[in-house]
């Protein structure tokens, strides 16, 4: 008979993966890669994933690795920016590569625009362009342009985003800094190319590893994918199944973390675009359906998420050296406290420079309950 996992334990099962029940002791690198990429298109986010999971983090461990090209920020998983090790970068991609494709004749905006056009022309053309120097999407449609004057420059760039593997260049997100997006070819910025062949039984793996235990469509969702249950149905002799409360079918490593569901999960700042609210068909592990209504807002900003207990209990919002907190119910006394005083730490860390010095004084105010 197989094993049924409750929602409370998937919940603590995904956290313990994504180091969110207790902050660990392990570099950047080795956690970016564990993570299989942090979301990015927010520059900063990246960083306050970091300081949630990891002790000490500080925003130069971070600095460092983009400057020396050891991480990369990539238009990756579900079309969106990611953090990826280099490695990763040169070989994520291209399996999901066939997300970009199709992208080219289903985009309501520049499909039909691009009907017709020798597309392979336009990678040529955009990749001497960007080995030449770093530039942004409206340099480059400017650049492609009289080559094709009966496309508009955006719908071409746009292309070209989609048909080569394209970085995002620092000083953009570096820690305290601002700066434009500029693009090159992740073959000129790593001086490596992409890998040729893709072996998709290893992405599935090690996301069950960081987002564990989890269905079919859950691996579909965090990729952007689909049709992987052939891939999945491959791997099944050397992974547990498991089913959820309503009979979903899970899988999992059989050697990965399954917490028992009293495990106490401390409270956590995530931020607006953290991967473990985005990467399951089924999110309830980690928020219920009213409060991910909650956080859906009609203009499409994305608030930061307050974790208390292991899920989603409410939003934040800093600015300057003042945090509000808003739950989405109402908190004990002592889970008050652990919100005010990981508020405090947040507050401190956000404004430090970037090796952790001169954070202001903090300012936590918690509001009613909304």
């Amino acid at each position: 008979m197989t094993d049924v996992l409750t929602r409370r334990e998937l919940g603590r099962a995904t956290l313990a993966r994504q180091l969110l029940l207790d902050r660990a002791d392990r570099p950047v690198l080795d956690t970016v890669e564990h993570l299989a990429g942090l979301q990015a298109q927010q520059p900063f986010s990246p960083y306050y994933q970091l300081w949630s999971r990891l002790r000490g983090f500080v925003p130069a461990a971070l600095c460092e690795p983009l400057l020396d090209r050891s991480l990369v920020r990539i238009a990756a998983q579900r079309g969106t920016i990611h953090l990826l090790t280099a490695a990763d970068a040169l070989a994520l991609r291209p399996w999901i590569q066939p997300i970009y494709l199709a992208d080219l004749s289903t985009n309501t905006e520049h499909a039909k625009a691009l009907v017709g056009v020798d597309l392979d022309a336009v990678r040529e053309a955009a990749r001497s362009f960007l080995d030449e120097e770093p530039r942004t999407v409206a340099e480059l449609g400017r650049l492609l342009a009289p080559r094709w004057p009966d496309v508009g420059p955006s719908h071409l760039a746009h292309a070209a985003r989609n048909l080569l593997v394209l970085v995002q260049v620092p000083p953009r997100a570096l820690w305290g800094r601002s700066g434009q997006t500029r693009l090159t070819t992740v073959e000129s910025w790593l001086g490596r190319s992409v890998e040729g062949s893709t072996a998709p039984a290893r992405f599935v793996l090690r996301y069950l590893a960081a987002f564990g235990p989890a269905s079919v469509l859950d691996v579909q969702t965090w990729s952007g994918l689909t049709r992987l249950r052939e891939v999945v149905d491959e791997l099944r002799p050397e992974l547990r199944v498991f089913r959820d409360e309503s009979g979903r079918e899970l899988f999992d490593l059989p050697d990965a973390p399954r917490p028992p569901a009293d495990t106490p999960a401390p409270v956590r700042f995530l931020p607006d675009f953290d991967n473990v609210l985005r990467s399951h068909a089924d999110r309830t592990r980690v928020v219920d359906d009213v409060n991910r209504r909650r956080m859906n807002r009609r203009n499409g900003v994305v608030p930061h998420a307050l974790l208390v207990d292991g899920e989603v209990a409410g939003c934040w919002r800093l600015e300057g050296a003042e945090l509000t907190v808003t739950p989405f119910r109402p908190l004990t006394p002592a889970e008050r406290d652990s919100v005010v005083d990981e508020g405090r730490a947040l507050v401190v860390f956000a404004t430090a420079d970037e090796d952790g010095a001169g954070g202001d004084d903090p300012d936590v105010r918690v509001a009613p309950p909304e």
